[in-house]
């Protein structure tokens, strides 16, 4: 059931109207049913796992606050470790896994039949189970008090807005709006979830959809007929395509729970306006990296040890946080590649002026960008043999051709309408600034992108990209 649909605004409406009309306690069992009538469109098969997970780290919560010895407590911990990390490793790694096996008992001279399981990935696993850890670890640290019912942790591991591509809430923040009643919508809550919808609505099937026909023909071309503008406008058109994709996602679920009465972290922050990778992962995907800082770089050590074992946390870091979005070794490499990336840059940034002029913010955008779309290569492309083939044609080949003209056209006619109102939003540091202006401009945006919607719709709607994940 994918938010640019008919289909899921006919169901949210009927959720919504029934909500509107029930007590916080009939609400939370509405939601809860709603959520996995949602996931379960899909395949109603993997809602058993999701129910597996959750009755675990429920029960575990309840333990661990139970327990009397802090050993006692651990132990409990590492059965939601062990569960959750599980189950992602038989649905996401235990294929891939066997595949590199296979390939190098083949490559010592095996030459007997191997086993290669066929596994489907149940989709959001990965938001889904790293929202309900966080639960568990935060319990073991005494940040988060267990849920008192079963049914509002169900209900804040599968809230339907965020389920499948998040953002990946802590239990601190949306755990409290599931256990205690929401306010009504009122006029300000509607203004700000239009808001929210409206601007992902664009980015996604304005922006994300109608690139992303461009950027699958530059990838399904032989690396061999490309010529290097058209790499160039493939990996740029990426860019972009992979950001209203994914932000989109995020902001109409954030529309969506706010008309619920639920409020949930932004996930984004204009990441192309970064002016370093730690901008860049400060900005991009919030909710992953403040994670990944949380419980694993920190619980690694951090920067506390010294610059050796600061730059192995960070690689190990980014590693994992490469590998998490897949098994495949082009998100190793791009998990790699920002790792060093922010080594690099925190060892010769480290006792220098910081210039913060025009030029040179402007330069280091600039920069940042562009390292950012080298990354985006490797995490595209569909094997490292095309990223490094696509890599080569930049060395040569710069001639002009029709398709890196109506390529570079469609990024631009696409983009640059989203990037003006990103840079007013950038300077006025606010990302509702559009819900403070007068009604008559934000009515104003709201009727072009509505114009866009219907004039510039895709043929075929794209689906969103981080549902493989």
């Amino acid at each position: 059931m994918l938010f640019t649909t008919y289909t899921f605004w006919i169901f949210f409406a009927i959720v919504a109207t029934i909500y509107s009309r029930l007590q916080h306690r009939g609400q939370n069992v509405l939601l809860l049913i709603a959520s996995y009538i949602f996931y379960g469109w899909w395949d109603w098969r993997f809602l058993g796992i999701m129910i597996f997970s959750t009755v675990i780290d429920y029960t575990v919560a309840k333990h661990m606050n139970l327990a009397i010895t802090s050993r006692s407590k651990k132990h409990w911990l590492l059965l939601s470790l062990i569960v959750n990390l599980g189950l992602l490793a038989v649905f996401k790694y235990l294929g891939f896994a066997l595949a590199q096996t296979s390939s190098l008992a083949h490559w010592l001279g095996y030459t007997g039949p191997w086993w290669l399981p066929h596994i489907v990935l149940p989709v959001g696993i990965s938001f889904y189970t790293f929202q309900s850890l966080s639960y568990t670890i935060d319990v073991y640290r005494g940040v988060t008090k267990p849920a008192k019912h079963i049914w509002e942790f169900a209900t804040y591991v599968s809230f339907f807005p965020q389920l499948v591509a998040g953002p990946i809430e802590r239990s601190n923040h949306l755990l409290g709006q599931i256990a205690n009643p929401r306010p009504p919508l009122n006029n300000e809550r509607f203004r700000e979830g239009l808001y929210y919808v409206m601007l992902g609505l664009f980015r996604k099937v304005v922006v994300a959809d109608n690139i992303a026909m461009v950027v699958q023909g530059i990838f399904a071309k032989p690396t061999n007929e490309l010529t290097a503008w058209e790499v160039l406008a493939g990996v740029y058109g990426f860019a972009f395509q992979i950001y209203g994709d994914f932000c989109g996602y995020s902001t109409i679920a954030q529309g969506v729970a706010k008309w619920l009465g639920v409020s949930l972290m932004d996930n984004f922050h204009q990441p192309y306006f970064a002016r370093s990778p730690q901008d860049f992962w400060r900005r991009w995907h919030i909710s992953l990296s403040t994670w990944l800082r949380d419980y694993l770089y920190i619980s690694l050590g951090g920067s506390r040890h010294g610059p050796w074992k600061t730059a192995r946390n960070l690689m190990l870091t980014m590693l994992l946080g490469g590998l998490w979005h897949g098994a495949n070794w082009t998100f190793i490499i791009w998990g790699g590649f920002h790792g060093a990336w922010l080594v690099i840059h925190r060892l010769i940034s480290q006792d220098k002026p910081v210039r913060n002029g025009p030029v040179a913010s402007a330069l280091k955008m600039l920069a940042t960008f562009h390292l950012v779309c080298f990354g985006w290569l490797f995490f595209r492309a569909e094997n490292v043999t095309q990223a490094f083939g696509m890599l080569a044609r930049l060395a040569h080949g710069w001639t002009w051709s029709p398709l890196a003209t109506y390529a570079f056209t469609l990024i631009a006619i696409y983009t640059i309408p989203l990037l003006i109102y990103e840079t007013w939003v950038e300077r006025r540091n606010d990302l509702l600034a559009l819900t403070r202006v007068d009604w008559k401009w934000r009515a104003l945006v709201y009727l072009i992108i509505l114009f866009a919607l219907i004039f510039f719709a895709p043929e075929k709607p794209a689906e969103f990209i981080y549902f493989q994940f």
